[in-house]
C-alpha cells in the first residue's frame, strides 16, 4: 500500500466512524451517544454501555443492516440502572 492509499484508508476509516456515530446518536429510534465506534484491524469496534440487552442488539441490528458487509466486534455491556436504595443527604 503507498503511502497515499495509506492515508485515504485511514481518511475513510474516520468517515466511516463518524458515519456510524451519527447512525447511533440521531437515529430517533436509538438516540444513544454511549457508544464510542473505533476501527481497528478491519473491523468496525462498538464499546460502551447501555442499559438493556434489547437496546443493544437494536443497536447491532441496525449497524449490521446498515453496513452488511463491515465485520462487527462487540463489547457493549449492560448497565443495571436501579432506583436508588437510600436517600442522599447532602451537608
Amino acid at each position: 500500500m503507498t503511502g497515499s492509499d495509506r492515508a485515504a484508508a485511514e481518511r475513510s476509516d474516520d468517515y466511516l466512524e463518524a458515519a456510524v456515530q451519527r447512525l447511533l446518536t440521531e437515529n430517533t429510534d436509538i438516540a444513544e451517544q454511549g457508544i464510542t465506534v473505533d476501527r481497528r484491524d478491519g473491523s468496525l469496534v462498538l464499546y460502551g454501555e447501555v442499559e438493556s440487552q434489547q437496546r443493544r442488539e437494536e443497536i447491532l441490528r441496525r449497524v449490521a443492516e446498515t453496513y452488511p458487509d463491515l465485520p462487527l466486534k462487540v463489547d457493549i455491556g449492560l448497565i443495571r440502572a436501579q432506583a436508588p436504595t437510600e436517600v442522599e443527604e447532602l451537608p
